[in-house]
């Protein structure tokens, strides 16, 4: 979809100048967006608990709420965190670029801003927000149990069914991590990206494990973790045929009817390693083929498989 589309993208100006609000309102909807404007943070959080914008330009420097802050509590919001926010400020000094970027911004145009310019980076980050949405797009088509949180624990975004299963254990969305979940998360940053693992009961009666696993930085202040339970389909493989995870993702999607390809691509594999998976399932299940291991997973999941 492009600006022209008949379902038009909505950008959100926040600025406490009604001559900016008016220069890139024009600007704006001259290049084919739909255009919403805020004259300060507050209302700005006010109008996006109505209404999603597709991007929002935010004035850095605001009278009560300023930008910073106001991006930060968008941020802190799971709906509006995967928002891009291009900052509009006089403040071209490096600690105050770094200032806009901590909190949560894509980008930065210095004022007086140009429109011309204003609507390339409009232009440039939408598409790039499209893209992050067809890629969290497939991950949730693949069926994947993953989340995004920030470096201090915060959600940025989760798949359906990662989100599904944190609130089918605890009742509730997930907003941000426990204090111990954000310890550990700290101590696989420093361990530069090791794989390690951690349990914790997110039920007072403890009848529900959550288990997340890290898998790496994704972008800026954006950690990708993988989250199972002990109900889930994965976890019951995991634990009842003593195969990995990596395994147990290629066992479970071959009991689904996936061909090779199609299981490289779900897990972003490459063909061949998903073979050697397979290998390494054939003799650890003690079976000669994609049948016979069928056969275990779909008795090992109780027929739900």
């Amino acid at each position: 979809m492009n600006a022209m589309a008949s379902q038009r993208e909505v950008v959100l100006v926040v600025d406490d100048s009604p001559a900016t609000l008016g220069m890139l309102n024009e600007a704006l909807e001259a290049a084919g967006y739909t255009v919403l404007v805020a004259l300060s943070g507050a209302d700005a959080l006010m109008l996006m608990s109505r209404i999603s914008p597709d991007i929002v330009l935010m004035d850095a420097v605001m009278p009560g709420l300023d930008g910073f802050e106001t991006c930060r509590q968008m941020k802190h919001f799971q709906p509006l965190a995967s928002i891009p926010v291009v900052f509009m400020t006089g403040l071209t000094e490096t600690e105050h670029v770094l200032r806009g970027l901590d909190s949560g911004g894509v980008d930065y145009v210095a004022k007086p801003v140009a429109p011309d310019e204003v609507v390339a980076r409009v232009r440039v980050h939408l598409a790039t927000a499209r893209l992050t949405r067809s890629a969290r797009a497939a991950l949730d088509t693949a069926g994947r149990f993953l989340l995004a949180v920030s470096r201090e624990g915060h959600l940025r975004w989760a798949t359906p069914q990662a989100a599904r299963l944190i609130r089918e254990a605890t009742g509730k969305p997930v907003g941000s991590l426990p204090p111990t979940a954000v310890a550990w998360l700290a101590t696989c940053l420093r361990q530069a990206g090791a794989k390690t693992e951690f349990s914790i009961n997110l039920q007072a009666e403890g009848e529900v494990s959550i288990r997340m696993t890290f898998v790496g930085e994704t972008g800026m202040d954006e950690v990708l973790l993988r989250v199972t339970s002990s109900q889930c389909a994965e976890e019951i493989l995991n634990q009842a045929l003593g195969l990995t995870i990596r395994e147990t993702e290629v066992l479970l999607w071959v009991s689904r009817g996936k061909s090779n390809r199609d299981i490289a691509t779900i897990l972003g594999l490459s063909p061949r390693t998903v073979n050697k998976h397979l290998e390494q399932i054939f003799g650890k299940l003690k079976v000669e083929n994609r049948a016979s291991a069928t056969a275990l997973a779909i008795r090992a999941l109780g027929g739900a498989g």
